[in-house]
């Protein structure tokens, strides 16, 4: 009779497991699959924008995070390496959210690496002019450590190499943006 059980245990477990609530990010501005604003658009490189970043807000991290980042990156710029336009790492385990234009009142210990523009901070969306609208993945990415050696000189690649090896979860939204 013990080892019918077991099986129907370990079912029951693994379908409680997979109603456990999944890492999510979400945002007052952007939203997957929607053209982003003005706001979001970099000023310079041929584009009038605002160069804000919108608001973020994250909840449910895998259990054993020790901090978040969050990586805005666009796979379609015409490169062949793709464009990060934002790297924010060293973020703290307390910290849920991240407000509109964060990147100038950041959490202290935060981290802004040097996106594709060249300098450390938000680098608003411009893909060039007749391309298919990108996508941009905003992503909030849960980490194993509390801390990545990285300071703002940090490339995108190297922030991407560094988040991936310390990865617990990631949660992303995809607008879109075309000119």
């Amino acid at each position: 009779m013990k080892i019918k059980l077991i099986p129907f245990a370990l079912c029951l477990s693994v379908s409680l497991a997979g109603n456990a609530a999944d890492f999510s990010l979400t945002s007052r501005d952007i939203a997957d699959n929607r053209p982003l604003t003005r706001r979001e658009v970099f000023n310079g490189f041929g584009c009038e924008g605002e160069n804000t970043s919108p608001e973020l807000s994250w909840s449910n991290a895998p259990s054993g995070t020790k901090s978040f980042a969050v990586t805005v990156y666009d796979p379609d710029a015409p490169t062949g390496s793709g464009w990060w336009h934002w790297t924010v790492v060293n973020l703290p385990l307390s910290t849920k959210s991240l407000s509109s234009d964060a990147g100038r009142h950041l959490p202290p210990g935060a981290v802004q690496g040097r996106t594709d523009y060249g300098q450390p901070g938000f680098g608003g969306v411009c893909p060039p002019v007749g391309d298919k609208p990108h996508h941009y993945q905003f992503t909030v990415w849960a980490l194993k450590v509390e801390k990545l050696p990285l300071d703002a000189q940090a490339g995108g690649a190297l922030v991407g190499y560094m988040l991936n090896a310390n990865v617990q979860g990631k949660a992303t939204i995809t607008p879109i943006y075309g000119r």
